[in-house]
């Protein structure tokens, strides 16, 4: 019987010792001082679970986490759709396939707090080419800075703009994988469009697909440079979601106890919901 060699490990252990300690040190900390309160001179004063008590009782913490869940919820359902589209319709041979793909990739390139400067300026009623032509050239009110609706849509606009290529890429690498023999053999069925998509595309995207949605539910649940730059939580709280009100009990208000707390709860939730998703789409693939 022939034996693995493990010896390989050895050079993975100093990465994966030292992304360990930066992970454990932080979250060493926040727990710290999630049961914890201070008022400065490093003076804490136990608090057991009081932080987190408080936090799940509290109407905002609801409020900002129903925020978040739909924002969340709408990037989902309009980013995975599009991006299966985009990148069925993308060639797959070609001169053309190394420009689709660059073009893709080009929103993804863009720092997350210039995304969000860029979209503000373009969006702005006054001074913005979106917002002067929506608003003298259509004649429809847009102000994102006083109406709710018009900065919800705004916000979401701008993510799918900058991470359906996400999708789109993970969704190509699938599509391309599949053999010839598949589409031959179901052209000599007469098979339709529609059935290659359900028994050949669709099974094959699985995998990717299951990644594909990973990736965007963790970070658009976890936003928070593009939102606070473009619209900073307003007008009013109508675009505060639950990162940028921890950052604001945090750094805004130092309430360093409950918003540690809340972290936690915040990546609980994150994780809870990401194996929820992880057990749904691979349930059969474990049968």
């Amino acid at each position: 019987m022939k034996t693995e060699n493990q010896k390989a490990w050895f050079f993975v252990l100093p990465v994966l010792f030292l992304v360990a300690f930066n992970a454990l040190v932080p979250i060493m900390t926040v727990v710290n001082y999630s049961v914890q309160e201070t008022f400065g001179n490093n003076l804490f004063f136990w608090q057991g679970l009081d932080w987190f008590e408080q936090i799940l009782r509290s109407e905002r913490f609801h409020a900002a986490l129903g925020r978040q869940f739909l924002f969340t919820g709408l990037i989902l359902a309009i980013e995975i759709p599009l991006g299966i589209i985009i990148a069925l319709s993308m060639p797959r041979r070609g001169i053309w396939v190394p420009v689709c793909l660059v073009l893709m990739a080009l929103p993804m390139l863009i720092p997350w707090n210039v995304v969000g400067a860029m979209w503000n300026i373009f969006t702005l009623p006054k001074i913005g080419m979106m917002g002067y032509f929506i608003n003298d050239v259509l004649g429809v009110h847009y102000d994102m800075t006083q109406d709710p609706l018009a900065a919800w849509i705004t916000i979401i606009v701008m993510d799918v703009w900058h991470w359906t290529s996400l999708v789109v890429l993970l969704c190509y690498a699938g599509l391309v994988s599949i053999p010839d023999a598949y589409y031959q053999a179901a052209k000599i069925d007469g098979a339709s469009p529609w059935k290659v998509f359900r028994y050949i595309q669709l099974p094959k995207m699985k995998t990717v697909l299951t990644i594909a949605i990973l990736l965007r539910f963790m970070d658009s649940f976890n936003i928070y440079t593009e939102p606070f730059v473009l619209t900073g939580g307003g007008p009013g709280n109508s675009t505060t979601l639950l990162s940028i009100d921890l950052v604001k009990i945090a750094l805004g208000q130092f309430d360093l106890g409950p918003a540690a707390a809340m972290s936690l709860i915040y990546f609980a939730i994150t994780l809870l919901v990401s194996w929820l998703f992880y057990t749904l789409m691979t349930k059969d693939d474990n049968k």
